[in-house]
């Protein structure tokens, strides 16, 4: 979303958010932290290209295991 145009952010974010609750299986790459939470069966943490952490949005965003993920997350709360 950080391309876009910033009135069309939100109704892109809509017809993410409608897609994801009729079910269908998408890969987002995002900095909205708060969207990806709401809308995610599962999260996964990159850092530096590798995967860093990967669970349940409530595991990945309430009790991260790596050190970075948790500094990540700290600050995007």
């Amino acid at each position: 979303t950080s391309a876009l145009d910033p009135e069309m952010v939100q109704e892109v974010l809509n017809v993410i958010r409608a897609l994801a609750e009729e079910g269908r299986t998408m890969l987002l790459v995002t900095h909205e932290m708060s969207f990806a939470r709401q809308v995610s069966s599962e999260v996964v943490f990159l850092h530096q290209g590798l995967v860093e952490e990967q669970g349940t949005p409530q595991q990945v965003f309430e009790n991260p295991q790596s050190a970075r993920c948790k500094q990540f997350m700290s600050s995007h709360r």
